[in-house]
C-alpha cells in the first residue's frame, strides 16, 4: 500500500468491510495497524497496547522496528501517562518529555490516543516519527476518528 495522506473515515470504512466479510478481531486490530501506519510518510512505529486489568499496557500488532516496551506500567513513559491522566498526548519533542521511554534513538515525536468509551479505556494507539513535530491537530483528529470505530468495537468484543 503506497502512503498517502491519513482519513480516518477511509480507514474506517475499510474495516467495517473487514468486519462485514467474517474477519476476526485480531485481524482487525492487525489491519488498522497496518492501515494507519501506511497512511503517513511520517509515521515510523505504529502499535496497538491493549489495557489489562493488572494495569499494563501490553504490545498487540505492531509495525516499525521491534521495541524492548511490550510491556508498560499506567504511568510510565507517555503510553502509560496517558492512561493514567485519561487523556490523548502528542508530544512534539520526546526529548523534553520527562516521563519518555525511549523505544528507538529515531524517534522524535510520539502521538498516543486512547481507544475508549466514556471512562473506560481498553487499548490505545500509539505511533512514532523520526520527524519532530510530526502530528498536527488534523492528524490527531483522523487517529481519534479511528480509535473511536475500535472502541466500538471493543466494547462490543470485552463489554461495557
Amino acid at each position: 500500500m503506497s502512503r498517502t495522506s491519513l482519513d480516518g473515515a477511509q480507514i474506517c470504512q475499510k474495516l467495517d468491510e473487514l468486519i462485514a466479510s467474517g474477519v476476526g478481531f485480531d485481524s482487525i486490530l492487525s489491519s488498522t495497524v497496518d492501515l494507519l501506519h501506511n497512511a503517513n510518510p511520517r509515521f515510523h512505529w505504529t502499535g496497538i497496547y491493549e489495557l489489562f486489568p493488572d494495569n499494563t499496557l501490553r504490545l498487540g500488532p505492531f509495525i516499525g522496528s521491534p521495541t524492548d516496551h511490550v510491556f508498560i506500567s499506567v504511568g510510565q513513559g507517555v503510553c502509560g501517562s496517558a492512561v493514567a491522566e485519561g487523556r490523548d498526548k502528542n508530544v512534539p519533542d520526546v526529548s523534553k518529555e520527562p516521563n519518555y521511554l525511549a523505544c528507538s534513538s529515531a524517534t522524535r515525536s510520539e502521538l498516543v490516543v486512547l481507544i475508549r468509551k466514556g471512562d473506560r479505556i481498553f487499548a490505545q494507539i500509539d505511533i512514532d516519527s523520526h520527524d519532530l513535530d510530526a502530528f498536527d491537530v488534523s492528524t490527531e483528529s483522523e487517529v481519534r476518528a479511528v480509535a473511536d470505530w475500535l472502541a466500538d468495537h471493543y466494547q462490543a468484543q470485552r463489554g461495557s
